[in-house]
């Protein structure tokens, strides 16, 4: 065990002692000045065809000599790309020209919008503020398939959509994309002359090279900082922005539901015909007005269920477009979980109380229903983000009914209402501050929650070195008191450059808690942090970049001050000259750490044992048709012979450039694993309950089976197809039960359930979606769902078993049919004009 903790931390010094001499013989040192293009004002819009056949272009100033960023940063472009771009009162047009060898060496793979496979692409990046970390982005792929993403200090958000024109043309020895941008689709000052952050990039797939027109060094930090400058905007002016986009839909469901006292299952039907609108309007230059009324959230991908025998809840995956598509601003900190909203009802649990344990529960909805919800952001030409969100939830009820058959109605979620403030002021060098605030109002005697944290980051000029931090404070509003909790985090480090290191301090109250409109696992906690990585940006030996680190973690209880954890972990991943990727973790926990979440009761610990874990995964090249995914996890601990492992095979297979298929099989077994059961009430001499009661763990065996299946058919880059089928088997055997002592050992317990604890768990899921995007923001889609989730006592041994009595067991199964219809004043007013 000694010798594995020292592991990870020897490999990596090892690796920084040779990494300088082999990094300076190998790699050539690049000093790229920022580079400038002058936009050209035009009189007459060009036709957007992909031609680029108007005089018009070849009176604009060219952007030529790409620079590589990978897979080796530094050199200048072998086959010259060169851009041009045109403006006048309503639009930016872009027109590009990436040469190559021969058509055979442009990869065109088809895709859904926003869905980038095999294929080159070329983009453009518009710092419309110039503050050097927020920005806008537009692709195009050579089949026509359009992505566009914002850019801030988050990261890169792909659900931003815009609407915007485009087409590309391929030739024998090139390809062509041309783009309209209107103003409509972005944000920018009232200045009379405007002054932008410029970037294009381009990528060559069939040698997996990207290039940059403003040299983007990896080893640097931040992205927007590293653009060039677009020159020569004068006189234009934002339009007013004002859309529309109403819907229709229609959705049928056929569900089973149990018989009362028969046992049997009959299948139920609900039908239902709704309509909603979003609306989009431009309060100002800067500032933009979202809302939608009665939102349809029927259509969005299942979640992915599994068994969750953790004492924390699970997180899902946002998929609803409203709450992905520009929530930059209002995801600043972490602070915001969009999936509470419309989430698990406040008083679910609230039937379940002793006063209702004569009745039995008909109907206990998991989810409740939004109302409308409304969104206003933006940025001032000083590089203030101003951000307001508000949405209302309506009431939901659970149905029980009592032995006579008399059906009672108990309010579970009142009328909600959440709120969400955020200002962020942008700073020079990389920086910013950030204010955020969350509020969550709901009607009638069930608490309020507050929310208000700051989140700032502070570079040098040479944006070399970092200090950043946040701090919150978390209040709940009952009727007789106020619960106030706060958490603050710190730390700085060198953020750029080969070697980088970093440390930080957490800490979060024992009151702490953003749930409401957030989502926090644990509180309660003191940790220190220290991180050191050294990367490979160059090639070298046979690879084409490397990228290490090791830290440690080190976490004590905030009140009482009581050790909980100790943490070594240590990872190395790169990718290989054939393009083949590889990583390996090493996570050492070498003391006995104290876990206070797994016993279920406040002030009670378990005595988690001394483990470490390996874990390993490969990913071979992605442009040829056949590619796989591999990966596996051991994890090994000195209590019985308990240990986990875990892997995963993921095959994906292109049969052509419109249909492909990804399929996805993952194994887990834990073997002796020990955990939290039941909670046991003690009884007195006399047989009264006792205050106290036993906390039950059990040795027990759990394996688990995920298969995925996931295939697409684009018929071309407005229209596709695509199926996704999920299926999770979860089982677990009891062998022996122990009762948790006070200093969080284990001793055995003579445990007689009235019910078997063994568990067998399956969650299948199977979504088939038909897309058709028949106008600029306007789309058709068609989805048919079938899901099945069961949690029972008994058993199956075996999957091909368990499987079949999954397909034969009653199912539910949704059909719905949604019509958006996108209406841009500008445009309507044009025509409307022509007539």
């Amino acid at each position: 065990m000694k010798k594995l903790v020292l592991l990870p931390f020897l490999f990596f010094c090892c690796l920084v002692c040779t990494a300088q001499d082999q990094q300076q013989n190998q790699a050539k040192k690049y000093n790229y000045p920022q580079k400038t293009l002058q936009a050209e004002r035009v009189q007459q819009a060009p036709k957007i065809d992909g031609e680029l056949d108007e005089p018009m272009w070849q009176q604009a100033a060219i952007a030529t000599q790409f620079i590589k960023n990978r897979p080796n940063p530094g050199p200048l472009e072998k086959h010259p790309t060169e851009v041009r771009i045109l403006y006048d009162d309503e639009a930016i047009y872009v027109g590009a020209i990436m040469h190559d060898v021969s058509q055979d060496s442009i990869l065109r793979e088809l895709g859904r919008r926003d869905d980038l496979g095999n294929t080159d692409f070329f983009g453009i990046f518009l710092d419309t503020y110039l503050d050097e970390l927020n920005g806008f982005g537009f692709f195009i792929t050579p089949a026509g398939v359009q992505l566009d993403a914002r850019y801030s200090s988050n990261g890169e958000d792909w659900s931003w959509n815009a609407v915007w024109e485009s087409n590309t043309r391929i030739n024998e020895t090139s390809w062509v994309a041309e783009f309209k941008i209107p103003y409509s689709a972005i944000r920018f000052s009232s200045k009379q002359e405007q002054v932008w952050g410029l970037n294009f990039m381009r990528n060559r797939q069939a040698t997996r090279e990207g290039f940059f027109w403003n040299y983007v060094d990896p080893a640097v930090d931040g992205f927007a900082n590293q653009w060039g400058r677009l020159e020569g905007l004068r006189d234009i002016e934002a339009p007013l922005r004002l859309s529309l986009t109403p819907y229709i839909s229609t959705f049928m469901e056929r569900y089973p539901v149990e018989q009362e006292g028969t046992g049997n299952t009959v299948h139920k039907k609900d039908y239902n015909f709704s309509g909603g609108l979003d609306l989009k309007y431009g309060i100002s230059d800067a500032f933009t007005l979202d809302m939608t009324l009665v939102p349809d959230f029927s259509q969005v991908q299942s979640d992915n269920r599994v068994l969750n025998l953790s004492p924390f809840e699970q997180q899902f995956s946002e998929n609803r477009p409203f709450f992905l598509e520009g929530t930059e601003l209002f995801n600043k900190g972490g602070f915001f979980y969009s999936r509470r909203i419309g989430g698990r009802p406040a008083n679910a649990n609230r039937i379940y109380s002793g006063l209702y344990r004569d009745y039995d529960v008909v109907e206990n909805p998991i989810e409740t229903r939004m109302i409308n919800g409304t969104k206003i952001s933006g940025r001032t030409s000083s590089g203030l983000g101003i951000g307001l969100f508000n949405a209302v939830v309506g009431e939901q009820y659970a149905v029980l009914q009592d032995q006579e058959g008399n059906e009672l109605e108990l309010k579970t979620q009142p009328l909600t209402n959440y709120n969400i403030a955020v200002f962020d002021q942008s700073l020079k060098n990389n920086s910013f501050v950030t204010l955020v605030n969350t509020n969550v109002m709901r009607q009638g005697s069930t608490y309020d929650a507050n929310l208000t944290g700051m989140v700032f980051r502070i570079a040098n000029k040479g944006n070399k070195y970092a200090v950043n931090g946040k701090a919150a404070l978390s209040q709940k509003f009952f009727s007789a008191d106020t619960e106030r909790g706060y958490m603050y985090q710190v730390g700085a480090g060198k953020v750029s450059g080969n070697f980088q290191y970093s440390a930080a301090h957490i800490l979060r109250s024992d009151k702490y808690d953003p749930n409401d409109l957030g989502i926090l696992f644990t509180n309660n906690s003191s940790a220190q942090e220290l991180n050191l990585s050294y990367n490979f940006y160059e090639p070298f030996w046979k690879l084409l970049n490397l990228y290490t680190n090791a830290g440690a973690v080190y976490e004590r209880r905030f009140r009482p001050d009581d050790f909980q954890n100790f943490v070594i972990y240590s990872n190395v991943n790169g990718t290989f000259k054939n393009f083949t990727s590889a990583g390996f973790n090493v996570n050492l926990e070498p003391v006995v750490t104290n876990d206070f979440f797994e016993p279920r009761v406040a002030g009670r610990v378990y005595a988690f044992p001394v483990n470490y874990s390996l874990n390993g995964w490969i990913s071979t090249d992605y442009r040829k048709n056949f590619a796989l995914d591999v990966g596996a996890n051991y994890r090994a601990f000195d209590e019985n012979d308990r240990n986990n492992f875990f892997y995963e095979i993921s095959p994906r297979y292109r049969v052509n450039n419109q249909l492909s298929f990804d399929y996805g099989f993952e194994s887990g077994r834990r073997q002796d694993d020990m955990g939290f059961v039941n909670l046991v009430t003690r009884l007195d001499e006399a047989g009264n309950p006792l205050p106290d009661r036993d906390i039950i763990f059990g040795l027990r065996k759990v394996n688990s089976v995920n298969n995925s299946l996931a295939g697409s058919y684009i018929f071309n880059n407005r229209m596709s197809l695509q199926l996704r089928a999920w299926h999770n088997w979860s089982k677990v055997i009891y062998s022996d039960f122990f009762l948790l002592q006070q200093n969080g050992g284990l001793e055995p317990y003579t445990y007689e359930p009235t019910q078997s604890p063994d568990l067998n768990y399956n969650s299948f899921n199977l979504d088939m979606v038909y897309s058709w995007w028949f106008a600029p923001g306007s789309e058709i889609t068609v989805v048919w769902k079938n899901a099945f989730e069961e949690n029972v006592h008994l058993v199956e041994p075996r999957y091909v078993d368990n499987f079949s009595h999954t397909l034969r067991s009653p199912q539910s199964n949704t059909f719905s049919i949604k019509i958006l219809y996108y209406l841009d004043y500008l445009t309507v007013k044009g025509k409307l004009s022509k007539k």
